[in-house]
Formats: C-alpha cells, structure tokens, sequence
C-alpha cells in the first residue's frame, strides 16, 4: 500500500489550494510518510486482571525500523511482570526539520503539539540539547505543568544503551507519574539501566497500575 503524507505545519495542515497569504511566513511541515500497526508485543496473560496499553512511536531520525520493533518487545515483556500488556504500538515515520530532530523543549513542544499523537508517546530522536543530556527523558504529568504539550511522552537519543529496558524504564516513570528511583539490586527503576535490571516490585506495579489507569494511559480488559 503506497504510503500516505500527511504535512502538518505549525499551526495549520497543508491542504491543496490553501491560499495561506502572499506575505505570510513560510511554514515548517512535519510529513507523516507512513504508519504501521504492531501487535501482540507481548503474550496475553490473565484478561481477568490485565490492564492494556496502546502506544505511539514516532521515528524522527529514521531509527532502524527492526531496532526499535525488537526493543519495543522487550519493554513490553517486562512490563507483563505487573499485568500490563502492550496491546499495539502504532509506529509513525515522520520527517521533520532539523531544527526538531533533537529534543529540545521549545521545538519539541511545537512538534507534539502540531503531531497530536494519542499517548503514551514515545519519540526516537537524534539526540538531545538539553542540560543535563539524558539518553533518554519521562515527562508525565507531575514534571509537565510548563510544558503541557510533552505530557506523557519519552524521548529517546539515538545510542542509547539497552533500548528495550531504556523504553520499560520510562514507560514506567510516565505510568506512575513519578520520576524516583530505586536501588534495590535488580530493580527496572535503577537510575542507570543494565541487563541485570530487569525486577519490579510488587508496590511499583500497583502504583503504575493505579496512576496508568486514572490517567487514562491504561484500560482493562482485551484490546
């Protein structure tokens, strides 16, 4: 099926025959190239007591497409530990300008404002400019009050280390709308990823089930 472009500009949609004025200011598109729907990125468990989570990616530095699919598997098997199943991740294609391939929040507001996407969302980027630099960065709804536009999404830079756990690791800080740490050996929510953290306590998984899910991030039942 060819690929369907969708140019959407700060503030406006490009459409055919639109007259946006001679002296207007030219406008910077974002183009959706293309748009695929994953599923069953991980297996079903109990339905009784699953919650379910619908994501979007958007690739806007042209990630390898296969990269982000097989990360995008390993964070959804490690958030089944506490009965949350990614149910569908809707991958998106974008080409935007090169002043917005990185996160910054300035230009990365505009792009999630002019983008829309239905949330979680997470953002594959070139990389970032803010200080400190993060591989990767959580907004939820606690750290978002003067940024409202980035609420519940991820940024990630290109090179990060472990990227399925990376994906897991600000999943949860977005689903528990909190941004702490925790040391025990083991533990997902370690400040820096590593293979060997992989564990979510009993206490994490209900507190991202509670918060996911009054914040409309989760819904139960089958997708």
């Amino acid at each position: 099926m060819p690929a369907r472009h969708l140019l959407i500009a700060l503030g406006w949609i490009a459409a055919c025959g639109l007259d946006a004025g001679a002296n207007a200011a030219p406008a910077t598109p974002f183009i959706i190239e293309s748009r695929q729907t994953i599923s069953d990125l991980a297996p079903q468990a109990d339905t009784a007591s699953e919650l379910t989570l619908r994501l979007s990616v958007a690739n806007i530095d042209r990630w390898d497409e296969s990269e982000v699919i097989a990360a995008l598997r390993i964070a959804a098997n490690l958030l089944a530990q506490c009965r949350i199943r990614v149910s569908r991740a809707e991958l998106l294609q974008i080409t935007v300008p090169d002043s917005h391939r990185h996160f910054d929040t300035p230009r990365s507001r505009e792009l999630a404002d002019a983008l829309a996407l239905p949330k979680p969302t997470l953002y594959f980027t070139a990389g970032t400019r803010q200080t400190p630099a993060f591989d990767a960065e959580a907004i939820g709804r606690g750290n978002s009050r003067s940024r409202p536009e980035l609420t519940d999404t991820v940024w990630i830079a290109r090179g990060a280390r472990d990227l399925g756990l990376v994906i897991a690791h600000e999943l949860v800080h977005v689903l528990m709308d909190s941004g702490a740490h925790d040391h025990t050996p083991g533990n997902l929510m370690a400040e820096d990823t590593a293979p060997q953290n992989t564990r979510l306590s009993a206490a994490q998984c209900a507190r991202m089930r509670d918060t996911g899910t009054r914040n409309g991030l989760l819904r139960p039942g089958v997708d």
